[in-house]
């Protein structure tokens, strides 16, 4: 038999290492295997440092959280960072995006249930995200306040995005809903966001559910 080669393929730029074995220079893997793996790892690492600065900036604050803090937690290099993201700009709009795709999609979910009114699905929805979630606001509006000051900035536009498509959802799932009646939702699922960072989450969702319930009976 001939000897077994050893190869190390390095992606330095984007921070893998793969490993695999090849017998008289013909690797036992196809490169379409093993660009499956690069992707799979580089998705991966994507996904943990989305999970990480999420978390910090929820926890800290955006302007407070340096690219440094995030690459040291999620235990990455700087170039794979950069690799996935342009800068810290880029990295906030897809950590809000990802958000709000969450958020919606759960919404979406209990809007689905036709034994009860929409308004009081969304409710749910709403008040099962603040019970999950530890109760400290809406990261959306605590971004516009760190980046407000300029109303054109990419990150205040994608927060008013988020509002604008909360809204588009609710139309959708209540089609014969006027603008006043989704207005006037649209403050008790805020004002529950708001209330929940002081007050017992709790309550707070069975008062969201109790005033959606007379406000909203049909």
């Amino acid at each position: 038999m001939g000897d077994w080669r050893l190869k190390l393929s390095f992606q330095i730029d984007i921070d893998i290492h793969i490993l695999y074995f090849g017998y008289n220079d013909h690797s036992i893997f196809t490169e379409k295997w093993v660009k499956g793996v690069a992707q799979a790892i580089m998705s991966s690492k994507k996904e943990k440092l989305l999970n990480v600065s999420e978390d910090l900036f929820y926890l800290h604050g955006f302007h407070a959280i340096g690219l440094k803090r995030i690459i040291t937690d999620a235990d990455v290099a700087i170039m794979t960072l950069y690799n996935h993201f342009a800068s810290k700009e880029d990295l906030i709009v897809e950590v809000l995006l990802r958000r709000e795709q969450r958020y919606l999609e759960q919404l979406r979910l209990y809007a689905d249930n036709k034994a009860k009114s929409v308004f009081l699905n969304l409710a749910e929805g709403h008040a099962k995200w603040l019970m999950e979630h530890e109760a400290r606001g809406c990261l959306f509006l605590r971004a516009k306040e760190e980046f407000g000051a300029d109303p054109n900035h990419v990150i205040v536009q994608t927060v008013n995005g988020h509002k604008k498509h909360l809204i588009t959802l609710i139309k959708k799932s209540d089609p014969e809903a006027n603008d006043r009646s989704i207005m006037q939702f649209m403050l008790l699922l805020e004002g529950s966001t708001a209330l929940a960072e002081t007050e017992n989450v709790k309550e707070v969702c069975r008062e969201l559910i109790h005033m959606t319930q007379n406000s909203f009976n049909s």
